[in-house]
């Protein structure tokens, strides 16, 4: 009986693609050193093309080893944290990989987080420098002395462009809200005249697969945002297992991948920069992944690979540049994040010609542990099959410890290398996060007879909107800031476009008013803008359980039942 399948079994073996093996035999080798070959094999090849600009992996090796040198100059050294604050620009991809090169711990961290946000992520990882840009200075400049920052390095979106977008961008810049002009301040730096300035001569750091090359956050506002620990070894698997999982790429030389999704989020990582790099292949940064720009790069570059979120998927659709854009370079397409509509799945692949496999991760795992298969059946609604070398279980909700059977729900666990060895500075966290060897998800999920798994609902109450990951309990914490407000309740609700949306539920003290508008406002200075309610309702009181705490779930599934009618 089906029932009666165990998950040590695994499954989800006799549903691999031909060639996508059980086991790994990885290559002990680091991400820096994984750059350094793919040039030495594609030197005069496209590494990053940014905006018409394009940069070989010859240029690009020696753009990082400049930036390395620059690096060490200002004090850095194996085991320190720098961070990395900017969009999907070439800049981006050099600061990451110079860090790495030193033995130094990257902190990527999103443009759009409000100066709160961003004070508590630089503090938390101990970062002594900022690579950002010139529209974020001036606030950079002015948060700087809350932190533990030293030095701040700007990059402009002009820095790199071919003639004659380079002649025409600063006689634009400002109009358009595509520059800023930076205020005089100490140690504060040019990108630009400091790869002028250093030679690409920078020490040679012994790296080891346990050495920490990042800390990645999870979301949030101070108090909550977790730095999840990657290691060198988390990196480089991850991206070998991506390699084993498509074997139907291994005989394209070079391609062209759509470096999209944004770099500084965990998926956008792997997929969007460091699987190009592994690949030797070609990586067109786009640093707006708005419908317009997306199909212009696909109509300009002929990406073969893509890794989006649904919200791309939708809005390119629904685009009218769609009816003049040949689609047809795509090949492979990676969805995550957030559930894909059925019907976009066929209408995609229609007009493209090309296979969306779904998948799913975490910050945690580096992110990716599930996906369906590219050549095999995949399954609508399912996040897909554990990857190469990645283990599952889904247990009990109760101890986390008994297996339940196969179809029943329950938590989603995981084995692998692409798994964490915990949060920063967050013992307790990390000891619920790893147990006996095992990734608790929070997810709750089911397996079906063939090893197919499907995400059902969330332990953790996470929304996902446009592919970003929102924690309820950091908008909670905003709302309860303001003086008029006794209660606060943020949950997600269904948006055909952008996944969820983010409703909040606020009680007001007694004898205050306030509206929906002003609380917003008063919410736009402390949120980063996808975090912002789409929706606030007032109401006389909240929903608890006997000990006073607010019933989040019945909230949801309240406005979901309204919804439904």
């Amino acid at each position: 009986m089906a029932g009666e399948l165990s998950y040590a079994s695994k499954p989800w073996l006799k549903s691999y693609d031909k060639g996508v093996p059980e086991k790994i035999n990885y290559e002990e080798i680091c991400m820096p050193a994984i750059l350094e070959r793919s040039a030495a094999k594609n030197a005069n090849r496209m590494a990053l093309n940014f905006q018409g600009y394009n940069v070989s992996y010859t240029e690009l090796k020696e753009m990082v080893d400049r930036f390395a040198t620059c690096l060490t100059d200002f004090g850095i050294k194996k085991g320190d944290s720098v961070a990395i604050l900017l969009p999907n620009m070439i800049p981006c991809v050099v600061a990451y990989y110079a860090i790495l090169k030193l033995g130094a711990i990257v902190v990527l961290n999103n443009p759009t987080y409000t100066d709160r946000e961003l004070e508590h992520q630089f503090k938390d990882s101990g970062s002594k420098i900022l690579i950002t840009l010139d529209l974020l200075g001036n606030r950079m400049i002015d948060l700087r002395p809350k932190t533990g920052v030293k030095q701040i390095i700007y990059t402009t979106l002009g820095d790199y462009l071919p003639f004659p977008k380079n002649i025409l961008f600063p006689l634009v810049a400002k109009k358009k809200k595509l520059g800023a002009d930076v205020k005089p301040a100490n140690d504060v730096y040019k990108w630009k005249e400091l790869m002028a300035k250093y030679q690409p001569t920078p020490p040679k750091v012994a790296l080891s697969f346990t050495d920490t090359a990042m800390y990645q956050y999870t979301g949030g506002t101070t108090g909550v945002s977790k730095g999840v620990i990657l290691t060198h070894g988390n990196l480089s698997k991850q991206v070998q297992q991506l390699i084993a999982w498509f074997p139907m790429f291994a005989n394209i030389e070079y391609g062209i991948n759509l470096g999209a999704l944004p770099i500084f989020h965990v998926f956008g990582m792997t997929c969007a920069m460091n699987f190009s790099i592994i690949k030797g292949w070609g990586d067109v940064l786009v640093p707006r992944p708005q419908p317009e720009p997306l199909l212009e790069a696909i109509r300009k570059y002929h990406p073969k690979f893509a890794a989006l979120v649904p919200t791309m998927y939708i809005g390119m659709l629904s685009h009218p540049d769609l009816k003049k854009t040949d689609m047809t370079s795509l090949e492979g397409c990676f969805s995550g994040s957030a559930p894909l509509p059925v019907e976009v799945i066929h209408e995609f692949e229609k007009t493209s010609g090309s296979v969306i496999v779904e998948g799913f991760g975490m910050t945690e795992t580096t992110p990716v542990t599930h996906t369906n298969p590219f050549g095999g059946v995949r399954k609508i609604g399912s996040v897909g099959l554990p990857i190469s070398d990645t283990e599952c279980r889904i247990v009990d909700l109760d101890t986390g410890e008994k297996d339940m059977p196969v179809g029943e729900p329950g938590e989603l666990i995981i084995r692998g290398p692409q798994v964490t060895k915990g949060y920063l500075k967050k013992p307790d966290e990390t000891a619920s996060l790893l147990r006996n060897g095992w990734c608790y998800t929070g997810d709750i999920a089911t397996m079906d007879e063939d090893g197919y798994f499907y995400i059902v609902d969330r332990k953790k109450d996470m929304i996902i909107t446009g592919g970003f990951n929102v924690y309820p309990r950091d908008i909670d914490e905003v709302f309860y800031e303001h003086p008029k407000v006794l209660e606060a309740c943020a949950i997600g609700i269904p948006d055909p476009k952008r996944g969820e949306n983010v409703k909040v539920f606020i009680v007001l003290k007694e004898g205050e008013t306030a509206s929906a508008a002003e609380l917003l406002e008063y919410a736009k200075a402390k949120l980063a803008t996808y975090k912002l309610p789409s929706e606030i309702e007032f109401r006389k009181d909240l929903p608890k359980t006997t000990v006073g705490k607010i019933l989040r779930k019945e909230l949801r599934a309240e406005e979901l039942a309204k919804r439904a009618k």
